[in-house]
């Protein structure tokens, strides 16, 4: 059974998480440590680790899914690497982090002592567990739904990383192979308050300028320098050859 006081803190957990569970027991185990079960075998339950092995495999299909809808032309090696840039241990504790998951674990002392509410490897295992209990207490949709919220920011941030060095490295490949020579990023102007601020940077190839581009950041700027250069040198490849 499930105190008072226990209920409370859960579905303090179930406002954070924008889902309501039909069993509260499913939400209790998701969080209870493997340390608190054999250190208090009388309160009978299982611990997270079973919820943990689905919440893996439920999440790599929410986060699949969500990164094949958004990028219809990326080829498997490239969804692959995205999703692995969002779905690992650090991703995942961050985000229990900021739900402040720690919080709402029932752990054994020895895991209390040691600071088990902050351990990365407790916290991104419970997260799973977590949404495996989503998953199993509401199915698939509720699941995408939630892990969609929860996930939106880190994908961003995935994307972004993952759009900064794309081109950036498939000019340096191109450049390296046709021209045998490495570009080189190079800061012309920034204008513009400090909070609102714009870089302009050139690419030069060789000692010549073959592309620029702007942004609010220099890896902003220098990511559409580098597109609009292999725009150029592709264009230019296409002349020679046609």
């Amino acid at each position: 059974m499930i105190d008072k006081e226990r209920k409370k803190t859960l579905r303090e957990l179930e406002k954070k998480i924008g889902y309501g569970f039909k069993s509260l027991e499913l939400l209790n185990q998701s969080l209870r440590h493997k340390s608190y079960v054999h250190e208090n075998v009388d309160a009978g339950g299982q611990d997270n680790e079973r919820l943990e092995f689905l919440g893996d495999a439920v999440l790599d299909l929410v986060i699949g899914h969500l990164i094949m809808d958004r990028y219809p032309d990326y080829p498997e090696g490239s969804l692959s690497r995205l999703r692995a840039s969002v779905v690992n241990e650090t991703g995942l504790a961050k985000i229990a982090g900021g739900l402040s998951l720690g919080e709402y674990l029932l752990l054994g002392k020895g895991e209390e002592m040691t600071r088990g509410r902050k351990k990365s490897s407790i916290l991104s295992s419970s997260l799973e567990a977590l949404l495996a209990a989503v998953y199993l207490d509401g199915g698939y949709k509720k699941a995408f739904k939630v892990i969609s919220q929860l996930f939106s920011l880190p994908l961003e941030e995935a994307e972004r990383e993952s759009f900064y060095q794309d081109y950036k490295t498939k000019l340096q490949e191109f450049s390296q192979d046709t021209l045998q020579a490495t570009p080189r990023y190079v800061l012309a102007k920034q204008f513009g308050p400090d909070h609102d601020r714009v870089f302009g940077v050139k690419v030069q190839i060789q000692g010549k300028v073959f592309g620029a581009g702007a942004g609010k950041s220099k890896k902003e700027a220098e990511q559409r320098a580098a597109r609009r250069t292999l725009q150029k040198l592709s264009l230019s490849l296409k002349g020679r050859n046609g």
